[in-house]
């Protein structure tokens, strides 16, 4: 029996994120009081990083059955869907948010070592990465000094570890000032058969650990991300990553997969140690014992408490066959890394921690791994009100629409990404047709004729203004970049990054977000396998935009058949697929141009959202168009311009619907997608249209040097490129001002 303490202070609950209450909970089911060690495995264990204990009863609304679903929402490291040929694709998205505050290169960089690690446990070989990043206004040197070290960090670990970085956004608003969102998304392919459990089976089988030693870097990660106000804390509890090792691990894991010796596989992510332990045994209905004087540190003098909870990064935890040990290393020693038998398999349901002979904790895995949940009563935030009495007649139209345009072309928000995603790698290993820049990426899939649609979207501004809309608006506008490609879209994974749920209001907007998903992937029939919540998220009492970060994959079964939003052709037509009109609440061209975040976030028809994309879709298998691009940041003017830009044409437009001009011109009406097509092509599009019961309205032709929208855009197509290449550029400048 382990030694126990008698009494904890405030101040140590408070260090491993654990109320009063919950640690006399504890008390109750031990019998006793934890030591300090078990007391350490609870609070990592119950915190919301990982026992998701203010979310998972939201978590239960959101769909997660499917036809193609293999391995759903937490069943393991990450999803799995059947993409046919007897491959699956794995795919999750996680946050890095409060390490990125503290350290941003490390942060980030440890970030996409985390989300890789999930991926290749299960057996796939990661194929590509994305990322959704949060920053707060460029004018202001820390939020620079934030978003070059998170890029910075983000190409570091990726291009190292040679997996490509095909596509992902960059949004800049005051909300995130303090408080910056790194979320980053792993892509990996696997034959079915080859799927990995991260599960503790067998009593008697081997637990070894492989890769990194273990040091000090990352203690109380799990519980710190479980704090809000990161600028409060302090760096100790940011990893430091190598990716090189993590490359010999992806290398040596995949060659372990294909052999019978090993049982499961977990990595050590948050919580390290205590984590990877506690998950597998508890899905695995056994238990497990570890001797921490056998883990290899590389600082002298840890305790069983540090080398438990250490987050020390490009670890894994293999659970293998009996007598296969020797093996096992052999096959570890050749990619150059040490592996070491911490422990074995029990089964007796316990998960024991030794330190030589001496018994340090002892605790049942389902109490470690059940962490308690909090259902409670949301109230709507008090701004609500005065944000939906917003009337667009209130506001004078622009002076000059043509600077408007070129104003908003150059707001960060909006402008070319170019200078981000240069810095990544994203045509290593040669299956990316369309890398980052588009709506979604295009990737290959080797041996068959079939590509995959992958992409990551979150409009946290419009979850702010109406968390249900908004929360619909995400999933149904990461479907519609896939659509824009001709990709069905299968399965999706989400972030979700919200403030402090013990408020009222940001319990508020985190169910009706999670409530407005549920129903999109409802009706789109796209089920959640995967995800992660990231809440706390605040600075001195000021909490994030709520902001759910989508990720989603679809499938081509004709990958030579996808379409780019750029323009293609002189003399093409242009048509609007899906509805117009003038709303524009929520939108960049209220913050750019007005310096406003008011209005309602715009209606979305589910149904109407299902046959836009239907459409698209079908006329793309059908060959019929030049382009598609989603309307989205900047409206269907913005829609316009980027085709343009990318194609090197200019376009000639009659703004249709009626309204407000800049309304019809900027506003963010939901379900449009702009298109280009031969004018051989109109009629048979036409059908196709009218058979989904979708608006298909004729606007115009791509020809010319300029983009001329009604009569009153007339901009040079030199002038429109120049603003949106040089955007990110400028604000970034402001530094040497």
């Amino acid at each position: 029996m382990p030694q126990t303490n008698a009494a904890v202070t405030d101040a140590e609950l408070r260090e491993v994120s654990l109320t009063r209450d919950e640690y006399n909970r504890v008390c109750a089911q031990l019998g006793r009081p934890p030591n300090r060690v078990e007391l350490g495995m609870f609070g990592a264990m119950w915190s919301e990083h990982c026992g998701y204990k203010n979310s998972r009863p939201l978590l239960e609304l959101l769909p997660t059955a499917g036809a193609h679903v293999l391995i759903g929402a937490g069943e393991e490291n990450a999803g799995a869907v059947d993409i046919g040929n007897g491959l699956a694709v794995v795919f999750k998205v996680e946050s890095h948010n409060h390490p990125s505050a503290v350290e941003p290169f490390q942060g980030a960089a440890t970030g996409v070592g985390g989300i890789v690690r999930d991926i290749f446990t299960m057996g796939a070989r990661p194929i590509a990465l994305l990322n959704s990043l949060r920053f707060g206004p460029l004018d202001d040197a820390r939020n620079r000094y934030l978003f070059n070290g998170v890029v910075g960090g983000i190409s570091h670990y990726g291009n190292c570890v040679g997996i490509p970085d095909v596509g992902g956004e960059v949004v800049f608003s005051s909300s995130y000032a303090g408080n910056p969102l790194v979320n980053a998304m792993c892509v990996g392919i696997i034959r079915q058969e080859k799927l990995i459990r991260a599960r503790a089976r067998g009593a008697g089988n081997t637990l070894m650990l492989v890769g990194a030693a273990t040091g000090r870097d990352g203690i109380h990660g799990a519980s710190f991300a479980s704090l809000d106000d990161p600028e409060l804390s302090h760096r100790g509890v940011v990893q430091v990553g190598d990716p090189f090792m993590e490359k010999l691990l992806i290398e040596a894991c995949l060659e372990l997969g294909e052999t019978d010796y090993l049982v499961g596989l977990q990595d050590l992510g948050a919580a390290g140690l205590t984590s990877s332990s506690v998950e597998a045994a508890h899905k695995g209905e056994s238990g497990v014992e570890i001797d921490v004087s056998r883990v290899p540190c590389r600082e002298e003098g840890m305790t069983p408490y540090e080398i438990m909870l250490s987050e020390s990064q490009e670890r894994m935890l293999a659970i293998v066959r009996r007598g296969a040990e020797a093996e096992v290393e052999a096959i570890f020693s050749r990619w150059g890394l040490h592996s070491t038998v911490i422990g074995s398999v029990t089964a007796d349901g316990m998960v024991r921690v030794r330190s030589g002979a001496e018994i340090v904790a002892e605790i049942p895995a389902h109490q470690l791994a059940d962490a308690p949940t909090y259902v409670r009563e949301g109230t709507a935030p008090a701004y609500l009100q005065e944000a939906h009495s917003f009337a667009l007649s209130s506001l004078p139209e622009p002076q000059d629409y043509n600077e408007a345009l070129l104003k908003l072309l150059a707001s960060p928000n909006i402008a070319s990404k170019e200078s981000v995603f240069q810095q990544y790698d994203y045509s290593v290993q040669v299956n990316t047709v369309e890398g980052p820049g588009g709506d979604a990426a295009v990737l290959r899939i080797k041996g068959t004729s079939s590509g995959l649609g992958v992409t990551i979207d979150g409009n946290g501004q419009y979850c702010y203004l109406d968390p249900y809309r908004g929360g619909a608006i995400a999933v149904a506008e990461a479907a519609r970049n896939l659509s824009c490609v001709g990709a069905e879209p299968l399965a999706l994974t989400n972030c979700l990054n919200f403030g402090n749920p013990e408020k009222t209001d940001v319990y508020f907007q985190l169910e009706q977000v999670i409530r407005g998903m549920a129903a999109a992937c409802e009706a789109l029939n796209v089920p959640v396998v995967s995800g992660n919540v990231s809440l706390y998220n605040e600075t001195r009492g000021q909490a994030i935009y709520p902001t759910p970060m989508i990720g989603m994959v679809g499938k081509l079964d004709a990958v030579q058949q996808r379409v780019t939003s750029a323009f293609k052709r002189a003399g093409d037509v242009i048509a609007l697929l899906g509805p117009q009109s003038d709303d524009c609440g929520g939108s960049e061209y209220l913050s750019s141009i007005h310096g406003m975040v008011s209005g309602r976030t715009p209606r979305i028809d589910l149904d109407m959202e299902v046959s836009v994309q239907a459409a698209c879709r079908q006329f793309i298998r059908a060959s019929l168009l030049s382009s598609a691009h989603d309307c989205s940041h900047g409206g269907l003017a913005v829609a316009l311009a980027e085709s343009a830009i990318a194609g090197g044409i200019g376009c000639e437009v009659e703004v249709p619907g009626t309204g407000r001009v800049d309304g019809l011109l900027f506003g963010e009406s939901q379900s449009r997608i702009v298109v280009s097509l031969p004018e051989k092509g109109l009629e048979a599009a036409r059908a196709v249209a009218d058979g989904h019961g979708v608006p298909f309205a004729i606007i115009g032709r791509v020809q010319g040097s300029a983009l001329a929208l009604g009569d009153r855009v007339r901009v040079p197509l030199a002038s429109a490129r120049q603003a949106w290449q040089n955007g990110m550029a400028e604000a970034l400048a402001v530094e040497g001002q």
